[in-house]
């Protein structure tokens, strides 16, 4: 079967859902693409909120300033000052949507809405005099490498909320076709069918049926996600398997700055609980890191203390428990009122509790986990990546706003701002889809039913555990060169079970996930230097002289360090 249209975006994420719905506004017809269901995304599951300057006390210089020293040295300056001044009027536009966002009653007024006005401001001024109620104002929290409060959240399911929004606005769009279950196999590069080069579409494996469809359009959007699984342990969704950025590796876009992964510094740690991610804004809300014996350490690691960045943070708790043996630290709330923690934070004390912790007088026991990817497909400031006809938006993208670590809470407005301004690239021409392309649809040749999926399971432990252990939060040259051995043996076995069998989406997965390991393998292994999210024992100091460059990596010329 052929599926056609102006739009195909695959992913139902924040990014995704954003820039269909804006292509669709403009009069384009979208095909959006999950792999599993429309709420299967790490947008869902994103807890703490998003960035932006809303409070008269806070500026946006500020957080222009807090994102570029998170991230290193290796932002993009003029991409961070677009996303930063472009995000009061993204929360505004969600607000209109319908999200709703935790409020306060205050006078006088600690923020408003975007586009409320100092009418509204004073209006607040003048109840409070009169001993009225103040006009309801978005509550700000803040997180750690933050220097103001401007974190909007919707109590600690602010994600659940922005997704729940777009994905009521999508299904009623009668412009988008959402299809489920469907997921991407590779990508439709014409100059490897003896065309130019453009990607046109990709091949999609439609699990209902078992059948491989070919999807064309004039512009492709790859909005995947992340990448966490090739970790062990992440606070990644199952769906978070590097989808995008392997099949555009493969069709030749460049991919820049892999080595750069986030390890969130606290999630959950329990026998019977899975992934489940304790929000940084605890510690913004005055959480305390201890050890087991009850002493606070983050002072001995960071002039921030328990506010620094989360690299800092996640580096500090893999030394201490490497040094006492310990499996775990320890989040301490105690010292906040009760009742704030259980209004706050719900959804955490929620589970927390159901497990038999109660956070507002026990600790919480937490440890690092793969969280989120600073590199990405290499993008400009519109979403294009170096293949024309694909763009990229959202964490599946190395746009510039990251550089070397993610400031918290810039991950989502990143997906708002760049879902919104990518329909500015699309392709000017008058609205149709792609027919008359001589495309051929997928043949499977002499692939058989596979009958050991014990090797694909297999694979996938192996894979994940060495990657952890080499490739993880500390590496060195030793760890680096032991996991490039294991990921080339590891390939040429994927690669002959992915030519002999017919492709399942565990299969698509695994050679998903392969392919981002050699990645980050490979990124990790040319940057001779520690910076952000990449610290390596043999190289422990920062290198300003060589090591301000992205790492870029192209299949057809393999690694290569560049400028810029």
């Amino acid at each position: 079967m052929r599926i056609t249209s102006d739009v195909l975006v695959l992913g139902s994420g924040i990014a995704g859902l954003t820039f269909a719905l804006e292509a669709s506004r403009r009069g384009r017809k979208v095909t959006v693409l999950t792999k599993r269901g429309i709420e299967d995304s790490a947008t869902a599951w994103a807890q703490g909120g998003i960035a932006a300057v809303l409070d008269p006390d806070d500026s946006f210089e500020s957080h222009v300033e807090d994102t570029l020293r998170a991230g290193r040295g290796l932002c993009d300056p003029a991409v961070v000052e677009l996303v930063v001044r472009d995000a009061p009027a993204r929360i505004r536009e969600l607000a209109g949507m319908g999200a709703r966002f935790s409020m306060v009653h205050s006078a006088p007024p600690h923020a408003h809405l975007p586009g409320e006005g100092e009418e509204a401001s004073s209006r607040g001024e003048e109840a409070s005099s009169r001993g009225e109620e103040a006009p309801s104002r978005l509550d700000l929290t803040r997180e750690g490498g933050h220097s103001a409060r401007r974190v909007v959240h919707a109590g600690d399911i602010t994600g659940r909320e922005i997704h729940r929004v777009l994905t009521e606005r999508v299904k009623e769009d009668p412009r988008i076709r959402v299809h489920e279950g469907h997921m991407a196999i590779e990508l439709i590069e014409l100059s490897r069918l003896g065309g130019e080069r453009r990607v046109v579409g990709a091949y999609v494996l439609d699990e209902g049926t078992g059948e491989v469809h070919t999807c064309l359009a004039r512009t492709t959007v790859l909005a995947t996600g992340g990448a966490g699984k090739v970790y062990v342990y992440t606070s990644n969704p199952d769906v978070a398997t590097g989808d995008g950025v392997a099949m555009a590796y493969r069709a030749g876009a460049e991919i820049a700055n892999m080595e750069f992964f986030q390890f969130h510094p606290t999630c959950l740690y329990h026998r019977d609980a899975r992934t489940f991610l304790i929000s940084e804004a605890l510690r913004g809300e005055g959480g305390v890191l201890r050890l087991a014996d009850g002493t606070p350490f983050m002072q001995e690691h960071a002039a921030r203390g328990d506010l620094a960045s989360r690299d800092v943070v996640a580096r500090a708790i893999d030394f201490e428990m490497k040094r006492t043996g310990d499996e775990c630290v320890y989040l301490d709330m105690s010292a906040c009122d009760p009742d704030f923690l259980r209004d706050r934070f719900r959804n955490i004390h929620a589970v927390c509790m159901k497990f038999g912790i109660d956070m507002t007088k026990e600790w919480i026991p937490v440890v690092p986990a793969a969280h989120y990817s600073c590199g990405g497909v290499r993008v400009d400031a519109e979403g294009r990546s170096s293949l024309p006809g694909l763009l990229a938006i959202g964490e599946v993208a190395c746009s510039g706003l990251h550089g070397a670590n993610r400031l918290a809470s810039n991950s989502l407005l990143e997906g708002l701002v760049f879902g919104h301004r990518a329909v500015d690239s699309l392709d000017p021409a008058e609205p149709g889809a792609l027919d008359a392309l001589s495309v051929p649809d997928w043949d499977p040749g002499e692939a058989v039913a596979p009958d050991e999926a014990i090797v694909v399971a297999h694979n996938w432990e192996e894979l994940r555990r060495f990657m952890w252990n080499y490739v993880g939060i500390v590496r060195s040259e030793k760890r680096l060169r032991r996991a490039a051995r294991r990921i080339a043996l590891l390939q040429e076995e994927i690669r002959e079970y992915y030519w002999k069998y017919l492709v399942t989406r565990d299969l698509v997965e695994l050679r998903n996930i392969a392919d981002v390991a050699e990645l980050i393998i490979a990124s990790a292994s040319a940057r001779k230097e520690s910076r952000g999210l990449h610290f390596t024992l043999d190289h422990p100091e920062a290198d300003d002289e060589q090591g301000v460059a992205d790492t870029v990596l192209v299949r057809q010329r393999g690694p290569a360090v560049t400028r810029g």
